[in-house]
């Protein structure tokens, strides 16, 4: 599924940004603020403690303030993506999505400031005083030559890592894919001659950093739209363009192409033709990097050569040069030892570390969302998959390590395996894995039925799961409905997502015939059976799933889940060994937690919470998650006792008795199970640490906590997902947005490949 494919409309894009609390990023404070006391312990008049302790020592700003963790995105929209100057206020979207990418890789918090002017000397004195709020500063999408005096600038005068990621995060991915590529070809860096098409700040700091890395500046030559950068050259020249003019008799891209080992590409599509690449010496390294379209696509590449690596930044080939491979890693380094600047020791430390990773076997997550690819270190996988959780471990410590060593470093680190203990909590593994989970159903697209095919938001859901790549989206409906409401909702084309009306569709007699064969001995006659597959879009669905013809369904928006789930239930029994349940993932800071079930049970007897918890166990396995499960109850360990818990203990039994993998304990009550300090209590609890799988004790209790936390705990709660059915059917809840439909379709979509 390439990029083009995976299609973001307009109105969808607009809709993201503007619905609930516009825009993408919001300020949450770190301590309570419920009492008087809180309110004077933050402010007036305990804030004048740790100020006092500030002016007497600045360092201390990092025990007592987040400046330690805040990184500013600064830019003044000169350079905004592809689309040009479109002014400071307009590149906000971007600086805000910037600040989101720091937090959801690297748990770094990123604070957007946009300054709207293109005077250098303006732009350096407002970012110079801003040093005492920010551990670092990330400049962003301002314009060359200018961005290259900034940068110096801010470098030279403030105390704190200055980063403009448009060069350098690109330089850095790019080098990490070339140590590799020269690996795999038996090259070393100092022999290799090198092209860099474009001269713009990315192709400047690639040049600048592969040859601080060891490549030989007599080997590097630098093109732009005029040709060669060569010495001597007087049109279109810069001091940035003749520190890296060469001293040859080349003066176009396809005399310095002739027998060179690699190529740089930062410049425009096509500027690359096949002669070029034919004229380059045995297996060329081609790193095309033009967004959106490459200098030369590896499908042309490989119609002329069967010996050359390739790299794009695009994400539909192999060995994608992503810039969030680096930034967001590098910066959690550089704040974690407080470091004063990013030098190159530290970018060059970053650059191993990235492709280090990528000789690394590959975890099977990963390897499962990319196996379309083959994910082995070879010439189709030089750069490590984005998404692959082991960044957060190896980059930072890579960079702080080089901070330290290279004396830039004012808090080192001692103990660097409690460090990387530190780094691997930093981040919870269910974003990443909801994302692997994404990926993976894009290499394997699924035909998912959407039962309530004429609601509008449901039609929205379903054109969305198509744009993202996901598969076919089944609408069930009136066609002349569906079209009416999508033409309503501005949808330009349906085409890709297929329409199915029950009461016409060519498989009527045959569902109404499986139907009847399932329930002719439940009170059911043929005629009931044949108006159910006419009347009932459920039951339409489900039979459609069963029989094949759709790999999963969705459906919930409209009606109670009593409802819906009788419908599903009577077509689509449960797994063997199995029982259906509701598993709630309640996402928020610093923690996933998973809660069951919160569908089907309303008085699980022992037996069912036993079976509940070895299931939602199993499922928070899938999806990163060391389990330990708490039995819950308003009781902990028996105070106070109740009969009504008796159940409880008694499932707390057949977990023993089954030598279950994992940790389990209860009866307990749910801020025992959640709070470190309250388990010391109980010495003897089987858990090692606060629960993550909460096992409740009655459907009202965990229907209750789940949607308390999803509408008061500032976090996010996916599904209820339906798991313990025989084929993939999710029952969204009532009001369900188009984002939560979009997640539990392509869950479902994941569950299809995996069973």
């Amino acid at each position: 599924m390439s990029d083009k494919e995976i299609k973001v409309r307009d109105r969808e894009a607009l809709l993201f940004h503007s619905s609930g609390r516009p825009g993408k990023i919001e300020i949450t404070a770190s301590k309570p603020l419920t009492t008087q006391r809180d309110l004077s312990l933050a402010y007036s008049p305990g804030v004048a403690v740790p100020c006092l302790e500030i002016a007497k020592n600045p360092a201390t700003a990092y025990d007592y303030t987040s400046k330690g963790n805040i990184v500013a995105v600064i830019s003044n929209g000169t350079a905004v993506l592809g689309l040009g100057n479109l002014g400071a206020l307009a590149s906000k979207p971007v600086m805000e999505g910037k600040a989101v990418l720091f937090k959801r890789f690297a748990d770094v918090d990123g604070f957007d400031l946009e300054v709207s002017t293109e005077d250098v000397d303006e732009f350096v004195n407002c970012v110079r005083f801003l040093g005492a709020s920010f551990g670092g500063i990330n400049l962003e999408d301002i314009k060359a030559p200018e961005c290259f005096i900034i940068e110096q600038r801010l470098r030279e005068i403030m105390d704190i890592p200055v980063f403009h990621d448009d060069q350098h995060g690109t330089a850095i991915i790019a080098a990490s894919g070339l140590i590799n590529a020269c690996d795999l070809t038996g090259r070393k860096l100092k022999d290799i001659k090198l092209v860099i098409n474009g001269a713009g700040a990315a192709a400047i700091a690639c040049s600048e950093l592969v040859k601080s890395m060891g490549v030989s500046p007599d080997n590097v030559i630098m093109c732009d739209s005029r040709g060669v950068i060569y010495k001597g050259r007087e049109d279109g020249m810069n001091q940035w363009k003749s520190a890296h003019a060469a001293d040859t008799d080349a003066r176009t891209l396809e005399e310095a192409m002739n027998g060179a080992d690699a190529f740089f590409g930062l410049s425009v599509k096509g500027a690359v033709t096949p002669k070029m690449v034919q004229s380059m010496a045995k297996q060329p390294i081609i790193f095309a990097m033009a967004n959106p379209d490459p200098e030369i696509s590896p499908e042309e590449v490989a119609e002329i050569r069967d010996d050359a690596i390739c790299a794009t930044g695009r994400s539909d080939y192999p060995n994608q040069i992503n810039n969030v491979l680096g930034f967001p890693y590098i910066f959690r380094g550089a704040l974690d030892v407080q470091a004063s600047t990013i030098n190159e020791e530290m970018k060059i430390a970053a650059a191993h570390a990235v492709a280090s990773l990528a000789r690394e076997d590959v975890p099977d997550e990963v390897a499962a969302a990319y196996s379309g690819r083959r994910l082995q270190y070879g010439p189709e996988y030089i750069i490590p998959a984005p998404f692959d959780p082991r960044l957060i471990i190896a980059v930072p410590k890579a960079v702080a390590q080089a901070a330290m060593d290279s004396g830039v470093a004012r808090r080192p680190i001692i103990d660097m395996d409690e460090y990387e203990n530190q780094l691997r909590g930093r981040l919870d593994p269910t974003a990443a894995h909801l994302q692997l989970i994404s990926d993976y159903v894009r290499a394997h697209p699924k035909r998912i039925a959407f039962a309530e095919g004429e609601e509008e938001t449901v039609i929205r859901a379903a054109v969305a799961y198509r744009n993202s790549g996901y598969g076919t989206p089944i609408l069930i409906g009136r066609e002349d409905r569906i079209h009416e409401s999508a033409k309503k909702l501005g949808i330009e084309s349906l085409d890709g997502v297929e329409i199915s009306n029950a009461a016409l569709s060519k498989h009527n007699t045959e569902y109404a015939e499986f139907l009847y064969g399932r329930l002719q001995r439940k009170g059911y006659l043929w005629r009931d059976c044949q108006r159910m597959v006419n009347q009932k879009r459920n039951v339409f669905a489900s039979v459609m799933v069963a029989k094949g013809h759709a790999d999963g369904l969705i459906t919930g928006l409209t009606r109670n889940f009593n409802r819906s789930f009788t419908d599903v239930a009577g077509v689509i029994d449960a797994k063997p060994g199995e029982i259906p349940m509701g598993l709630s993932i309640a996402i928020t800071k610093g923690r996933t937690v998973f809660i069951a079930d919160t569908r089907v049970h309303n008085l699980p007897n022992a037996e069912e919470l036993a079976e509940i918890a070895i299931q939602a166990a199993e499922k928070a396995r899938q999806l990163g998650h060391e389990p330990r499960v708490a039995m819950v109850s308003h009781s902990t360990f028996g105070n106070p006792y109740s009969a009504d818990t008796d159940r409880i203990r008694e499932a707390v039994g057949i977990l023993e008795r089954s030598n279950v993998d994992f940790e389990f304990d209860g009866d307990m009550a749910v801020d025992v199970a959640l709070d470190t300090s309250l388990l010391k209590l109980y010495p003897f609890c089987r858990l090692s640490g606060p629960a993550n799988v909460l096992v409740m004790p009655a459907l009202h209790a965990a229907t209750t906590a789940s949607k308390l936390l999803d509408k008061l705990g500032g976090g996010t709660v996916v599904g209820p997902v339906m798991i313990g059915l025989e084929k993939p059917a999710q029952i969204a809840q009532m009001g369900s947005t188009v984002n939560d439909l979009v997640n539990l379709a392509a869950l479902a979509a994941h569950e299809a490949e995996h069973g």
